[in-house]
């Protein structure tokens, strides 16, 4: 349960900061998800980072926030901008960030209000709540400066997804670089992160350990699957998250085989529309648009049903738990001919997970065998480890604080980077003082 009882449940020390910087981390410290971190100097400037929540079933939520005057959201996935609304709707906080992040904010949390109203799990805030949040942002341009406090603050582009970014922190004592969620490497729809120098680098450590495989090769893999799929009559179902995933699958087949008829569902499509709005915030946009046009999106029942005879549908949720993608898989599962091809990371607990492990899948309250071909490509938009390794050199900081990443990963990191910077792995709920 969430039960917060703002300023009485907040487990924030509010004694002041001597010296240095004290960073809190409120989630995200040794897991994936569910960010939030609190930063504070002794000229009493504090601001939060982030405040998601982890969208497993039930969800995972972040400790409660001390009050705050500023909080910089970094991108919209979920698991970083989650729990903002009761972040505005309890501290009056103003919100920073990118201006796609902040229009993106009105579909994702009502989304997320939705799901949690179907699915009777608490949520802390409501939709007055979201309202307020929603009058809240104070968007900025990447490379924008900001005052906050005695800091001074700018955005980066993150490569993730559009419109994500790092945040670049000049304090009186150091300057700091927060990642956010990163790729360092050029992808579909936006242009890869730089390294930034700094003192005091926070990297999110998703794939410490672990590389990706060659991303040309892998979306060549996956074309190639597709067609093998449609050459013997069958429909290729891509599940696909709502922003970034399924805007790349898409342009990688209008790229790679533009001959297929391609029809998109769900969430993705009204995010899209956000996306082409901020046309300098995507690599390429005249290509995007030209891909938007050329797919065929679905907007009713009727369509839904069209789209059985489609080559390609391309829908969410990207790991199973819901949305159209449940319903298309309840009808194509009795034809062998038509395959199920994962593109993301999927979670201990997701339907995903479940299919990819025991091929079998809950479909309203049921678990079915779900008898077809299952593929999983490695898509991801978060840089590999070398990458990150690369990244962290580059901007030579002193100090490496590593979050957004299991142990393992991180000490995968550390093990690497160690002998160069002073490494911080920092768990929930504790507070370091970097100087």
């Amino acid at each position: 349960m969430v039960l917060y009882t703002p300023g009485r449940t907040s487990r924030y020390d509010p004694s002041p900061v001597e010296s240095g910087i004290r960073l809190h981390f409120l989630g995200g410290g040794q897991e994936v998800g569910n960010v939030g971190c609190v930063l504070e100097d002794k000229t009493g400037t504090r601001i939060l980072i982030d405040y998601g929540l982890a969208p497993t079933r039930p969800p995972k939520y972040p400790a409660e926030a001390p009050i705050v005057d500023n909080a910089i959201i970094t991108h919209s996935h979920i698991d970083h901008i989650g729990m903002a609304p009761w972040l505005v709707g309890s501290h009056g906080t103003t919100l920073h960030g990118s201006d796609l992040t902040a229009k993106l904010s009105s579909i994702m949390w009502a989304d997320t209000y939705k799901v949690s109203s179907i699915e009777g799990y608490p949520l802390a805030w409501d939709r007055r709540d979201m309202d307020a949040a929603l009058d809240a942002w104070q968007p900025h341009q990447m490379g924008e400066k900001f005052v906050l406090g005695s800091w001074e603050a700018s955005l980066h582009v993150a490569g993730h997804i559009p419109g994500a970014a790092m945040v670049e922190i000049d304090t009186p004592e150091m300057k700091i670089l927060w990642s956010g969620d990163l790729d360092t490497r050029i992808s579909p729809n936006v242009m890869g992160a730089k390294p930034v120098k700094c003192d005091v680098l926070c990297l999110e450590g998703t794939y410490g350990g672990r590389n990706h495989p060659n991303r040309p090769e892998e979306e060549k893999r996956f074309v190639e699957s597709i067609k093998q799929t449609v050459a013997r009559g069958g429909v290729a179902l891509v599940p696909a998250f709502a922003s970034g995933r399924g805007q790349d699958i898409l342009r990688i087949l209008h790229d790679s085989a533009p001959e297929l008829e391609v029809h998109y569902d769900g969430m993705g499509t009204r995010i899209t529309l956000d996306w082409l709005e901020h046309p300098h915030l995507i690599r390429n946009p005249d290509k995007l648009r030209k891909t938007w046009r050329w797919c065929r999106r679905v907007r009713s029942k009727s369509d839904r049903k069209k789209a059985l005879d489609a080559d390609v549908i391309v829908t969410t949720s990207g790991m199973l738990d819901g949305g159209p993608a449940i319903w298309y898989i309840n009808r194509l599962r009795h034809d062998p001919a038509n395959a199920i091809f994962l593109t993301g990371y999927q979670a201990e607990g997701s339907g995903g997970r479940r299919l990819l492990d025991e091929g079998r899948l809950p479909i309203w309250g049921n678990i079915t065998p779900v008898e077809l071909d299952v593929e999983q490509f490695s898509l991801s938009n978060h840089a590999g480890h070398d990458e990150l390794v690369e990244f962290a050199r580059g901007c030579s900081p002193r100090h490496l604080v590593i979050f957004h990443a299991d142990k393992e990963s991180a000490d995968a990191l550390a093990a690497e980077l160690g002998g160069e910077m002073t490494i911080h792995i920092p768990e929930n709920g504790t507070q370091i003082t970097l100087e």
